[in-house]
């Protein structure tokens, strides 16, 4: 090949797109943080106005900083997301047209994945979404003929000619080679280079000339996109902890995104760095902790205390759990600790289609560290337990703890990457999301060594009492999110002998005012179906549906949904003929309450804090997220409206955190509505101090 164009101009990178692709053109663009935004805007710019050669973009995830919104959210945010994102952030034009139904007919995005929430009243979006298993996109991108890629890399900080996939090396190999397959012609790749793109080489690494044009934008240049960190309720806390009973050293370990993976990781940290904290908070959730066990999951009653049978004890031993024998990271005489609640000898081998703040964390503390290699016959000795002192050199030397399709987090997790020593950055490996998601691209043996005892640890929305998972799709059709790779990792459950698929939710949810079961009868759409059902763990505790009977599954539901809501699905199930009429209805202490009062001695230690991962957030800010959050809660209705209005007028107008009244702009209100503003957030900061 030769060498690329280099372009110092977006203009003239588009002009060399526009002048290279006859007709239509057919982009792709990588998922989140690989999405050249720069470039992609240029290219909407003159596609507007060339109206006779239309425009069809597919992607996903196309991320958008928050809007500043009105009132007292905004009086938080505007402040907010200008110091976060930055004034000059370029917001991706075709976002914004799609949010304002105001995409010119001759332009289509087609996305498989939505920034979650973003896009329901985005008619377009929503017409024009792809509900794909993330393995099978590149199939589809074939299928419809891409002919331009587009694509945000890293260059060499050694200074080499090399350029870096970095975020995303998800799907572009995979493109390129379902596209070369068909016997389409090879689409034109043009990489937009971003100084402040974490470098990482390996197979994220390729030569220049694998692109067709390298374009250089001048400086400034805008902070790559950072998700601002969220805090971590109480049942977002009882959820992670009951997960993190269900991993066991020497494993390996796929997460989500989100305060729920948040808190599962802070629980996989506190396990490892302070063992007696983890426990008391573990038995506080009504899990009788053994000394020693090896008990299988199966064999073991599922639901504690919260879960609604008080002499019935959650399970502390790991899924399908055999002793380890031998040790993988290179001691051959020594066992893997048997007791599951132990800190982590082996450590555990990090396998997620994203990497993100939690497995930052885990690496820092020495969580995730076992080692794999692509070298089928040394992984075999290494499980026999009859690896040499060459082979465990080797395994040093090569190896890679964390493999991942893309890469997304915070401004701290970014300068972690760009920081990291190179013996340890090279312990990272960015992977096609052939080669993470599934274990049928030809090494299906290799992997199944690699991929030990996992456990697979997504989100849903909801789910039915008989085990199918709503995950991305509201009953009317509308697309919350997407499919991504949710059933790649439940299919790759069942494939594997000793894997578990574990599906995290909250047991409810509050809307328009009204607190409502996550846990339901059944639901108009579905996202992994009910004969695929394998764990799901809620705040009140884990259900084991993997081979159960529809009534074992019902019961095993009830009990990890909220009280009132249990019932109600028991008896849901005797209409149906599908429970005995003569059930028992247990007394439940799964309640918001029992929950809290659970959980308020490490609140006040600081075993369980709000931001276990880091905050975005300043301590101030941080106490008007909660007092916002509070007033929102409290205001969902006309009536709750009505009511802390009212509070608000009578209760005392003394000064209430004057750092945060002068954060809001609130600090000498002018006119009625500042006044009652102000007079609101007081009564918000005062319940919630």
């Amino acid at each position: 090949m030769t060498a690329p164009l280099q372009f110092d101009s977006l203009d003239a990178a588009v002009d060399f797109l526009y002048s290279r692709i006859d007709g239509p053109l057919h982009l792709g663009a990588p998922l989140g943080l690989g999405k050249p935004h720069r470039l992609l805007n240029a290219i909407y710019a003159r596609a507007e106005h060339e109206t006779a050669r239309p425009l069809h973009l597919y992607t996903a995830l196309s991320l958008d900083p928050p809007g500043s919104g009105r009132g007292l959210e905004g009086r938080f945010l505007a402040p907010f997301v200008q110091r976060h994102f930055g004034a000059d952030f370029p917001r991706l034009r075709y976002v914004e047209a799609l949010k304002r139904n105001a995409l010119p007919a001759h332009i289509e995005i087609e996305e498989f994945y939505l920034q979650s929430g973003a896009l329901l009243n985005a008619a377009a979006s929503q017409r024009r979404y792809a509900s794909l298993n993330y393995t099978h996109v590149a199939r589809a991108l074939a299928d419809r003929g891409v002919n331009a890629v587009v694509q945000k890399v890293a260059a060499d900080p050694a200074g080499s000619a090399r350029l870096s996939l970095s975020c995303n090396t998800d799907l572009t190999f995979d493109v390129i080679d379902a596209i070369v397959a068909r016997g389409l012609p090879r689409p034109l790749l043009i990489a937009e280079v971003d100084p402040q793109l974490p470098w990482l080489g390996g197979n994220a690494a390729v030569d220049a000339d694998f692109f067709d044009a390298v374009v250089l934008p001048p400086p400034p240049y805008p902070a790559l996109f950072g998700l601002p960190r969220q805090p971590v309720s109480d049942a977002d806390y009882a959820i992670g902890f009951y997960a993190s009973t269900l991993v066991r050293d020497g494993g390996t370990l796929q997460i989500g995104i989100g305060t729920l993976a948040d808190a599962l990781c802070h629980a996989l940290v506190l396990r490892h760095t302070d063992n007696a904290a983890y426990l008391r908070v573990v038995r506080a959730l009504g899990i009788e902790v053994a000394e020693e066990t090896t008990t299988p999951l199966d064999a073991a009653p599922l639901q504690g205390d919260l879960a609604g049978d008080r002499n019935a004890k959650a399970p502390v031993a790991p899924l399908d759990a055999a002793p380890l024998q031998g040790d993988l990271a290179g001691d051959r005489n020594a066992k893997a600790p048997v007791a599951p609640l132990e800190p982590f000898y082996v450590g555990l081998f990090g396998c997620s289609e994203m990497i993100n703040e939690g497995f930052r964390r885990l690496v820092e503390v020495g969580v995730i560290k076992r080692k794999v290699v692509d070298d089928l016959e040394l992984m075999r000795r290494l499980r026999e337990d009859t690896a040499s002192a060459d082979d465990r050199a080797r395994l040093e030397r090569e190896g890679e703890f964390l493999q991942g399709g893309f890469y997304l987090g915070s401004p701290d997790f970014y300068a972690w990457l760009r920081a990291l020593p190179e013996a340890q950055r090279r312990g990272i490996g960015m992977r096609r999301i052939s080669e993470v998601n599934e274990l049928y691209g030809g090494n299906e043996t290799l992997e199944r060594l690699q991929r030990r005892d996992a456990r697979f640890f997504n989100s849903c929305m909801m789910a039915t009492a008989l085990g199918a998972a709503v995950s991305d799709t509201l009953d009317d059709g509308r697309v919350v999110s997407g499919v991504g790779g949710q059933y790649n990792f439940v299919a790759m459950a069942h494939a594997l002998p000793d894997a578990r698929s574990v599906l995290m939710l909250r047991a409810t949810r509050e809307s328009a005012g009204e607190v409502r079961s996550n846990l339901v009868w059944n639901y108009a759409q579905t996202t992994i179906p009910r004969h695929l059902r394998d764990v799901y763990v809620t705040e009140y505790g884990i259900a084991d549906l993997r081979g159960k009977t529809d009534e074992d599954c019902i019961q095993a539901m009830a009990a990890v949904a909220e009280a009132g809501a249990g019932v109600a699905l028991r008896l849901t199930a005797m209409r149906h003929g599908k429970l005995p009429t003569h059930t028992p209805q247990p007394h439940s202490r799964n309640t918001p309450q029992h929950l809290r009062e659970a959980l308020a001695p490490f609140r006040a230690d600081g075993s369980l804090p709000d931001y276990p991962l880091g905050s975005d957030f300043s301590a101030v800010e941080q106490r008007l997220v909660k007092a916002l959050g509070w007033l929102k809660a409290h205001t969902a209705t006309r009536a709750a409206k009505l009511r802390t209005l009212l509070r608000a007028l009578t209760a005392p107008s003394s000064a209430t955190d004057p750092d945060a009244m002068q954060r809001m702009g609130l600090h000498a209100p002018r006119g009625l509505g500042e006044r009652l503003e102000a007079r609101l957030l007081r009564l918000g900061l005062r319940e919630t101090a």
